[in-house]
């Protein structure tokens, strides 16, 4: 091997892809295959059904866009060859964004369908015969029943975030959409977490599939997360005191509701922070606008209820802080995996007022490990906890010894080490 063709080799390679798809990932500056990549690629290259499981951000579009874009190359056809399905419109367009990153030296078209935009364009699109379709599964079957979208052709199916797309109750669209696809085709099934549902989804759709297990209910190593008890009145001065740490460069704040969410970033505006919020009721522009200036740093606080919390790759996302416990324990994981992704740092703060004890105990009986509590000097909660008898060292659990915030921790870390920014090999 040449020098220069040594110097334009990745860890890729070895899978043999189609030279166009590895002048798309040299040029998106891809070097080694995450773990997910590693373990689903080749089986998804072979034609093989997979189910992997793993965290969001640990890199699974590649993982099912590369083998399906290297199937579309060695058998292009007029029309949709693959659908990828997705719970929320953002995911939808991150998961296109990079598709088109990696297709970037191929002809391949694609589509991106979603709700809370004119209808038209997408027909318009769907006309010029793209080869893949992502899309929400309710507009993918409202183009389907309406006889603009036709799957007789699809070879390759995705579902991304699958576990997603049940909490949002998208099961019987899923179903119907099945139900118009051809018996024999490709499926590669992706969730960060397998409840029952979505394990009994698996045994229907996948044939001998290959399964890459990768995530675990606990959140990654890389996540600094604690417990803050709060009182109820004082949670939005205990935020803007997180949020005007030195350490706080970009945050995610999760609020239950819609309400909420518009109404915390309101108020954290007027109080001088940079904060924009991101919830069901905006349009699809005001949405885009959110997450771009959030992505750009104009607003370096984002206030999001759960639409926020699956699929979402910002970089460099130092603090994810609940304001509102989430509603499931499942939740959790994915809330503060917007954190710490890439294997950067980051920061996970929930604040618990008096009412949420139930919600803890599940949450550390479903991770395996307690969570760290930390106290913030002056906002020492004045309601008591009652958690359930726990081990700190049962399953190898933390101790709690790295505060997030620069508050009082029961157990301090030392100074000096600044959470987000990349670890040693």
């Amino acid at each position: 091997m040449s020098a220069s063709s040594s110097e334009r080799s990745t860890g890729f390679d070895r899978f043999e892809l189609h030279e166009a798809l590895e002048r798309g990932i040299r040029a998106a500056g891809f070097k080694d295959p995450r773990p997910i990549q590693d373990e689903t690629i080749p089986a998804g290259l072979d034609g093989r059904d997979v189910l992997g499981l793993a965290h969001t951000g640990t890199g699974k579009t590649a993982a099912f866009a590369l083998p399906l874009l290297d199937r579309l190359l060695e058998a292009p056809q007029d029309g949709p060859q693959a659908l990828v399905i997705a719970p929320t419109r953002e995911l939808a367009t991150q998961i296109a964004a990079e598709i088109r990153t990696l297709s970037k030296f191929t002809r391949i078209e694609m589509v991106t369908l979603y709700g809370g935009v004119s209808i038209r364009g997408q027909v318009s699109a769907l006309r010029r015969c793209p080869q893949i379709v992502v899309g929400c599964p309710g507009r993918v079957l409202d183009l389907l029943q309406q006889g603009v979208l036709r799957l007789g052709q699809v070879e390759v199916l995705v579902l991304d975030e699958a576990d997603h797309m049940f909490d949002q109750g998208f099961l019987p669209d899923i179903r119907r959409i099945l139900e118009a696809l051809p018996r024999r085709r490709q499926n590669l099934l992706f969730s960060a977490t397998m409840p029952k549902e979505v394990r009994r989804l698996a045994d229907d759709v996948l044939r001998d599939p290959h399964v890459a297990e990768l995530a675990g209910t606990a959140p990654a190593d890389t996540i600094d997360h604690a417990l803050y008890l709060v009182a109820e009145p004082r949670k939005r001065e205990l935020l803007e005191h997180l949020l005007t740490g030195d350490d706080c460069d970009s945050a995610i704040v999760f609020a239950r509701t819609k309400h909420r969410a518009r109404r915390l970033a309101e108020q954290l505006s007027r109080a001088g922070h940079r904060a924009v919020a991101l919830q069901g009721n905006m349009s699809q522009g005001q949405r885009d606008r959110a997450m771009g200036g959030f992505r750009s740093r104009k607003f370096n606080t984002l206030v999001a209820t759960d639409i926020a919390a699956r699929g979402i790759d910002v970089s460099g996302v130092s603090h994810v802080i609940n304001f509102d416990v989430p509603r499931t324990p499942e939740a959790y994981t994915h809330r503060i995996g917007r954190t710490g992704r890439a294997e950067l740092e980051g920061i996970a703060c929930t604040f618990v007022t008096g009412g949420d004890h139930d919600w803890v105990r599940a949450t550390e009986r479903m991770i395996g490990a307690p969570i760290p509590r930390r106290e913030v000097d002056g906002f020492e909660a004045d309601v008591e906890e009652k958690p359930a008898p726990t081990d700190p060292k049962r399953n190898g659990a933390r101790s709690g010894s790295r505060p997030g915030g620069g508050g009082r921790s029961r157990g301090r870390r030392s100074s000096g080490r600044r959470r987000g920014r990349r670890r040693s090999a």
